[in-house]
């Protein structure tokens, strides 16, 4: 991989010298958990880097990543023909808590983009709407006045717009803001029965004013900005409430790739979303490409049974088949996970059949699948990620270098399945003259 020396340098930064061992704590008692984050950063550097060469050589496979890669050949289609027409190419993945850090997600954003050019970030959470999002191609903030509907545990009426999050306001006075440079932004809300009326500015001065009252739909708000960066504040005007789905800023070309991700989210809370304004949104964005990477929290939850899994995952997949059905979409399985315990790590109870699951219905519903524990060598691999440096101590998550590496990977496995595409495209045209 062409990009490893740069990972390598990310994995080692700021490691202790080799041999160093973790301090005692000293007076306050310190949980287990940062005993055990300190325990795992203290691995002589050439152990880590051992570890790291080993992971580098496994991920580099010899044969296809992809099962049922056909199912990419819409896909690739719109990417091919994005180049020639000078249009835009949107790719949206939902998924938990390893989507939502953006790190992956930004490490195949930028890959994307580089390669077929820059379309902008495209969709966006309005605000801040739960602790630790982040998007690195967007800035945004809002008063404390809007609260969140969407997350685990917050269950509501299911009008959550495109990425199933949304906030909303109550009281005259708040406000959402974002930075950005654009050939188009759109406002993303929702159309209700009182809804109250937002101000909406660039940089200080009025661009509109917009209702939310109405039947219970999607709404847009679309403005072409001025070249250049600029900021945005949408500020509630009374106590009727509001609710914001989110910003689209993008450009007339060039790819976007969007982050849709929820801490703690199960495939299954797709399912939980309004059909219709979900619908409208997908439509409004027009994906050529739909990634769903669930199954992490699946595959440790007590409730979990295979029939229901089975379910839901071929209902989602149902569902955004329906509402986009121009769409490719590619199923990323889970990586390999371990529960700490007192007894010491044990694997995640149901991951070899969510993995399998996974598998199958990708199959049945004609969609692409990308085996992520595979990919990153295999049952126990966590582990030496760890030892890498590549993973948290938490035996779950990816470190940012973990996850550039996972992002790279996935692109330069779909960019050999657009290479065969592109040579099979050509021969086939080259066969009709």
């Amino acid at each position: 991989m062409k990009t490893i020396p740069l990972l390598l340098a990310l994995a080692l930064t700021a490691l202790p010298a080799m041999g160093a061992v973790a301090k005692k704590p000293s007076g306050r008692r310190r949980s287990a958990n940062k005993r055990t984050r300190a325990a795992v950063h203290a691995v002589p550097v050439v152990y880590r880097r051992a570890a790291f060469e080993r992971i580098s050589t496994e991920m580099s496979p010899e044969g296809d990543s992809f099962r049922n890669a056909a199912a990419l050949v819409p896909f690739f289609e719109r990417l091919y023909r994005a180049g020639e027409e000078k249009t835009p190419v949107h790719i949206l993945q939902y998924g938990d808590s390893h989507t939502a850090s953006d790190d992956w997600v930004n490490a195949m954003r930028r890959s994307f983009q580089a390669r077929f050019g820059s379309g902008g970030p495209g969709f966006g959470f309005a605000g801040h709407p739960y602790r630790g999002y982040r998007r690195f191609d967007l800035t945004g903030s809002n008063s404390p006045g809007w609260h969140t509907e969407g997350l685990v545990g917050r269950a509501g009426d299911g009008r959550y717009g495109l990425g199933g999050v949304s906030i909303t306001a109550e009281a005259a006075g708040e406000t959402v803001t974002l930075a950005a440079e654009c050939d188009e932004l759109k406002l993303c809300y929702l159309r209700r029965p009182g809804g109250g009326s937002v101000d909406i500015e660039e940089d200080g001065a009025p661009i509109g004013k917009v209702s939310t009252d109405g039947d219970y739909e999607a709404g847009f708000f679309d403005y072409q900005p001025k070249p250049g960066a600029h900021r945005y504040t949408v500020r509630t005007v009374s106590s009727e409430p509001v609710r914001l789905f989110g910003w689209v800023a993008e450009r007339n070309q060039g790819v976007t790739f969007e982050t849709l991700g929820i801490n703690g989210a199960q495939v299954s809370m797709i399912g939980d979303w309004d059909g219709e304004i979900l619908k409208e949104q997908i439509a409004e964005r027009d994906p050529a490409l739909i990634t769903v990477a669930y199954g992490t929290n699946e595959a440790l939850s007590p409730k979990w049974t295979a029939e229901g899994y089975r379910a839901a995952v071929t209902a989602a997949v149902g569902r955004l088949r329906e509402d986009a059905p121009e769409a490719s979409i590619a199923l990323i399985g889970p990586p390999d996970c371990y529960l700490r315990t007192r007894r010491g790590l044990i694997r995640f109870p149901h991951l070899d059949e969510v993995i399998r699951i996974q598998r199958d219905v990708a199959s049945e519903t004609g969609c692409a699948f990308w085996d992520w524990r595979e990919r990153m060598g295999g049952p126990g691999s966590k582990k030496l990620w760890v030892q890498a440096g590549l993973a948290q101590a938490d035996y779950v998550h990816l470190t940012p270098a973990g996850y550039q590496m996972l992002g790279h990977a996935l692109f330069e496995d779909l960019m050999e399945q657009y290479r065969r595409f592109t040579d099979a495209r050509t021969r086939d045209l080259e066969s009709r003259r």
